[in-house]
């Protein structure tokens, strides 16, 4: 069944729930089309995401001619060089490349993350209204905490954060051919600082991940220099952009609710779980990649084709009412918590744990200093059109 699309409506930004409960209706799977990809399926339930993400016989990240699925062939060499990465890979690739970050991301690792990473929220948190008021939230908070603390994570100068960050910004502004096409100039500048800052590394190797790979690579490590390229790029995109979202759409949903942040603030222990909720609220990420079906199958009672592209929908399956219990409610208390904001199976999100300690730390760090903040104007908040990212366009705060 072909489904109208309305994932770059703002007004589907805005309030997903009842968009989402009526595409559930249509099935499990759904026959849509989505800006640049095309023709897809949709997994709109979290029983059919699971059953595709977990499944690597079937569903590849590859289509037949090893190109990645969903690549078009009008997009720039540039785009089909950073796209060859770790998230568009199968297996063995996939963990070739993964197992050379993988302890830098594990739950040990990022712990001792915390008090940096504290004391940065604190310090952007204090430097939130340093330039007038209203203050936009997510310019002058949520993108520059996340990016500050991968940013150090890999060794990247300080100096050079503000331009990345102007480039990155782009990356959420996408909603078809044309807008792809305005971004190249960005994206191609974010890959030659990317590249320079490895070329400059391999010379004098930085105490970050750049230079630990740059090390990796020299004492044999199977990774290309395109491939190391694409990594860093990753890393440094995916390590900032969809947090900065969650922080932004996260604060929103607490300051639309009158008292929830003094509630929050008042037991720690309510943190943890108020997290889990935000991401899951929010889903910042929409859908996972895209995969290839490989050969015809049938699926939930839908027929796929062999090369037919399938995209769990992340956000639909967040809003399972079988796997969710009254999913169109924000509880801070939920327990348990089913949401699969960070996908599943061999693609789990990397980042999970810093993405957690980020948010809880940011949120922390805000409530505590500005324990009054509060929305500049309820009514002029604007989501964009952006299919698969949720992402608002600012977010104007007052100290309150």
């Amino acid at each position: 069944m072909f489904y109208k699309t309305f994932l770059t409506d703002p007004s589907f930004m805005a309030d997903p729930a009842p968009y989402l409960a009526d595409l559930r209706q249509q099935g499990p799977l759904v026959r849509t089309r989505l800006p640049i990809i095309g023709e897809i399926w949709i997994a709109t339930t979290q029983e059919a995401l699971g059953l595709v993400l977990k499944d690597n016989e079937n569903f590849s990240m590859r289509r037949a001619d090893g190109g990645v699925t969903g690549a078009q062939w009008w997009m720039p060499r540039t785009v089909r060089l950073l796209a060859n990465n770790m998230l568009t890979m199968d297996e063995p690739d996939h963990r070739r490349l993964r197992s050379l970050v993988d302890l830098v991301f594990r739950r040990d690792a990022v712990m001792a993350l915390e008090p940096k990473i504290a004391r940065l929220a604190d310090a952007f948190s204090a430097g939130l209204f340093s330039n007038g008021e209203p203050a936009d939230l997510q310019t002058r908070f949520a993108r520059i905490l996340p990016l500050a603390v991968i940013c150090e994570m890999l060794g990247i100068p300080e100096s050079d954060r503000v331009k990345f960050s102007r480039w990155a910004e782009g990356l959420t502004t996408v909603n078809g051919m044309l807008s792809f096409l305005a971004i190249m100039p960005g994206i191609s500048k974010m890959r030659r600082y990317v590249a320079g800052e490895i070329a400059r590394q391999r010379e004098a190797p930085g105490n970050g991940l750049i230079g630990e790979l740059v090390n990796m690579q020299a004492e044999g490590a199977d990774i290309s220099d395109e491939e190391l390229t694409a990594m860093v790029f990753l890393l440094l995109v995916a390590g900032h952009e969809t947090t900065t979202h969650v922080l932004t759409g996260g604060v929103y949903e607490i300051l639309s609710r009158p008292g929830k942040a003094r509630w929050l603030m008042a037991d720690e222990s309510r943190m943890a779980l108020a997290v889990e909720e935000l991401l899951r609220m929010v889903s910042a990420v929409q859908f996972t990649k895209p995969r290839n079906v490989r050969r015809d199958m049938e699926l939930l009672g839908a027929k796929l084709s062999k090369g037919d592209v399938i995209m769990p929908m992340i956000a639909a399956a967040n809003f399972d009412p079988d796997a969710i219990d009254e999913p169109e409610k924000l509880d801070l208390e939920r327990r348990p918590n089913r949401h699969v904001a960070f996908g599943a199976g061999i693609h789990f999100c990397l980042g999970h744990q810093l993405a957690r300690l980020e948010i809880a730390c940011g949120l922390r760090a805000l409530f505590k200093r500005w324990p009054h903040l509060a929305l500049d104007d309820p009514n002029n908040v604007h989501w964009r059109s952006r299919a698969g990212i949720r992402a608002l366009d600012g977010l104007m705060v007052v100290p309150g």
